[in-house]
C-alpha cells in the first residue's frame, strides 16, 4: 500500500494549489486572451489599466480567470 498511498497523496496535493507549472515571483490574477487568434498575455506582462490589443488582429483582448480559481488558464 505504500506506493498506492504515495500516488494518492500526490494527486490530492496537485489539485489544491492555484499555481501550477512555471511558478514565478509575481502573482498573476489571470491572462488576457484573444479567442479569435488564440493569443494569450499574462496580466503581469501588461502595463497600464486598459486591456491590451491582440498582436495579431489588433482587437481588444478579454481578461479571464479570477485569483480564487484553482483551474488552469492555459
Amino acid at each position: 500500500m505504500g506506493l498506492f498511498s504515495t500516488v494518492t497523496e500526490a494527486l490530492k496535493a496537485s489539485t489544491q494549489a492555484a499555481n501550477r507549472g512555471d511558478v514565478t515571483d509575481t502573482d498573476s490574477e489571470g491572462a488576457y486572451w484573444c479567442h479569435d487568434c488564440d493569443e494569450r498575455i499574462r496580466d503581469v506582462d501588461v502595463t497600464g489599466e486598459e486591456p491590451p490589443d491582440c498582436p495579431d488582429c489588433g482587437e481588444a483582448m478579454a481578461f479571464e480567470r479570477s485569483a480564487a480559481s484553482t483551474g488552469c488558464a492555459c
